[in-house]
């Protein structure tokens, strides 16, 4: 009998030694892994069945996420002026899309081209940057086009601004960048259009993001300067 009560206090102790030993940070014994360990292959894991071992692959070349639209205007001389000519802007002049797009412009623009669109903003005061231009400069002579185009890929000082607005933001932009241009050269404001009514290209509005190359060089035969180019970068929306 005395041997068993020992027997018992031994088994006891032991028990009590193991337990007290735990360390609750790591994981004990898994008698059914099923749910812990992955069966999937890691994102960005690394395995001998996919070339070069990698898990992740590029998309096809030329293919588009769905959803998404590229922008057709290329970041060089030629396209610039296409854009400049002929891209339109597909949202309607409503009150609350050029409420819009003064909220936008008041983030993004007016420390460098000030709230009147003259040129004059917080950063060109404090003389951080200088040569920034009024909308109204005819010599540059602005059109929605080339403001949305500038926005989208940036020019000399300017970055892109693809990666932070959308294009529906960059259209509201645009349309109250035009206001302020209409305002510094004393034309009457424009009226306001029907948002039901007004005609609009509503596939412009896809969501968009800047294109792979956005902040890349230009194609090798723009890497050169030319007369064109010099003349591209001597202006600045």
């Amino acid at each position: 009998m005395r041997s068993l009560f020992h027997k018992t206090i031994a088994l006891f102790l032991l028990g009590f030694t193991v337990l007290s030993c735990q360390d609750k940070d790591d994981p004990n014994y898994q008698y059914m892994p099923d749910m812990y360990e992955p069966i999937s292959y890691e994102t960005y894991g690394e395995y001998k069945v996919f070339e070069n071992g990698q898990e992740a692959k590029l998309p096809v070349e030329g293919t588009i996420p769905r959803g998404w639209m590229p922008y057709e205007y290329q970041n060089n001389v030629e396209s610039a002026a296409d854009a400049k000519a002929n891209l339109k802007n597909p949202l309607a002049y409503t009150e609350d899309n050029l409420a819009e797009g003064k909220e936008l412009y008041t983030i993004y623009c007016a420390v460098c081209h000030g709230d009147k669109g003259d040129g004059k903003g917080t950063l060109v005061e404090r003389e951080k940057i200088l040569g920034v231009p009024s909308y109204d400069d005819a010599g540059r002579a602005i059109t929605e086009g080339s403001v949305y185009h500038v926005m989208y890929y940036g020019l000399n000082n300017m970055g892109s601004y693809a990666a932070q607005t959308s294009i529906e933001e960059r259209w509201q932009i645009t349309h109250y960048v035009m206001s302020l241009k209409d305002e510094l050269e004393g034309k009457p404001a424009r009226e306001f259009e029907d948002a039901e009514t007004a005609p609009s290209n509503k596939s412009r509005l896809l969501p968009s993001r800047a294109d792979a190359d956005i902040y890349q060089e230009n194609d090798n035969d723009q890497e050169e300067d030319t007369p064109e180019t010099q003349n591209q970068n001597e202006t600045q929306e």
